[in-house]
């Protein structure tokens, strides 16, 4: 790694206060941009809009989306910014070069025949999480919370007897959502069988109030989560690139080709903005022409002779 780069590294780790996955992905994103200069024969001083145009050109060539353009050009403006700083270079060559229109990518999401058999396979489980795993799946599935929503979960925010849980959401916001009785069953058989012994793995004075613990009987973290939801994978089989927003995805999909409205989805799924919840309409409008293409007679392709 070359000098301004590791500077500009430790820049923004330490002073900007970026994440490390943040940095690590600027690293990645500059990194690209070195290699193709290498192949061009060209200094980083020496870099101006038309080499930055023909970059953009191969990475669109070689199938890059423009949103992953886009995320790249912001880490270089930011790099070469601080190397004109730092009296690297004169100039930045990037302030010249707007972003590409990125399309919004549409939110993937589970087929209801594919969460079923994903429960399924993970009820056949014997190990001792398989409680827990179960129950997180439900109430990822049931409710459409967000991963530091669910590991947040407390007792206190949990009314069983009307199947409904108080969650705080960005901001801390405060929202109810409901249960669904699947998921309600799933928790209640954790809470009883699971839990206690997980809590005794990590005994304290006061016994922490989280809802869902780890391995160990600490709260889980929304890494932690992530951590799990990947196991549940491994351990049933099951491909199908599992993740909390996955499921969040899921749930406002089929709540809405079920009829649900839509300002009652993004009330369940605390968006501050209806337009944010809109991109489901998107969602159910591929997935019907998808089925519309499949099913209708006269537009299935046909061999020509």
């Amino acid at each position: 790694m070359n000098k301004p780069l590791s500077e500009f590294l430790n820049h923004i780790q330490i002073e900007e206060k970026y994440s490390l996955k943040t940095v690590d992905a600027y690293r990645r994103d500059i990194e690209k941009f070195y290699k193709y200069l290498l192949t061009e024969n060209v200094l980083a001083s020496d870099v101006d809009h038309l080499i930055i145009r023909d970059f953009l050109s191969t990475e669109l060539a070689n199938g890059i989306s423009k949103r992953t353009l886009k995320r790249r050009l912001s880490a270089l403006r930011h790099y070469f910014s601080f190397m004109t700083s730092k009296n690297y270079i004169k100039t930045n060559p990037f302030l010249l070069i707007s972003s590409p229109k990125a399309q919004a990518a549409l939110p993937h999401f589970l087929y209801l025949e594919q969460v079923e058999l994903l429960l399924k396979k993970n009820a056949e489980r014997t190990d001792e999480l398989a409680v827990r795993d179960q129950a997180i799946i439900e109430v990822l599935y049931a409710s459409g919370i967000r991963a530091a929503e669910l590991v947040a979960l407390t007792l206190q925010d949990i009314d069983f007897k009307n199947r409904i849980m108080r969650v705080f959401g960005k901001g801390r916001k405060e929202r109810m959502v409901p249960l669904s009785r699947a998921a309600k069953t799933a928790m209640e058989k954790y809470q009883k069988d699971l839990r206690p012994v997980l809590l005794a793995k990590h005994p304290q004075l006061t016994p922490t109030a989280v809802f869902f613990l780890n391995d160990i009987g600490e709260g889980l973290t929304t890494r932690g989560l992530e951590f799990i939801l990947r196991n549940i994978e491994k351990k049933t089989g099951d491909d199908v690139d599992l993740h909390p927003h996955l499921l969040r995805h899921t749930f406002a999909t089929h709540l809405l080709e079920n009829g649900a409205d839509l300002r009652i989805i993004q009330e369940l799924l605390g968006h501050a903005s209806i337009s944010t919840t809109q991109i489901y309409t998107h969602v159910t409008q591929e997935s019907m022409k998808a089925q519309y293409d499949m099913a209708f007679p006269r537009n299935k392709k046909k061999t020509v002779k």
